[in-house]
């Protein structure tokens, strides 16, 4: 017997809505650095670790709101009529989750960066610090060097 199979995949209407809508509330890293790359607007992203995670490095551009403060400080630091992107750490944390659950209740539109800051240093993208923007060794199983997944 299959254990794959043991359950039968959905209906295609219901695979067809299930992956429509996961990607309706996420988006990855290569993404991100797509739209930043190619300067599209009208979206803004938000890092929301703490300070110390901050200092260590974060995405270029990101703004900086850890979650206890979306509520109080959102108006101000994002601009009216964008969407939201938000991370944290990575796949084992959920601090971006929640942040994503903050601005939606504040009515934002939202998504969250899967994978995190950790994949986001795992593909070798760039990393802002106080010293200014370096890029970390890229991880071959992440983001194979010379290959695109194409995705």
């Amino acid at each position: 017997m299959s254990s794959v199979l043991s359950t039968l995949p959905a209906a295609q209407e219901a695979a067809v809505a299930h992956f429509a809508a996961r990607l309706s509330y996420e988006t990855d890293p290569s993404d991100v650095a797509a739209d930043i790359g190619a300067g599209v607007t009208g979206w803004v992203l938000i890092d929301s670790r703490s300070q110390a995670s901050w200092d260590q490095g974060h995405v270029p551009g990101a703004i900086h709101l850890p979650t206890a403060e979306i509520a109080a400080r959102a108006a101000s630091v994002v601009p009216a009529g964008s969407s939201v992107v938000t991370y944290c750490w990575g796949p084992g944390c959920n601090g971006g989750t929640k942040a994503a659950l903050e601005f939606a209740k504040l009515g934002y539109p939202v998504k969250e960066m899967i994978g995190g800051f950790e994949y986001w240093t795992r593909e070798g993208l760039p990393v802002e610090t106080a010293a200014g923007i370096d890029r970390r060794a890229t991880d071959p199983l992440t983001a194979p060097l010379g290959i695109a997944c194409a995705c």
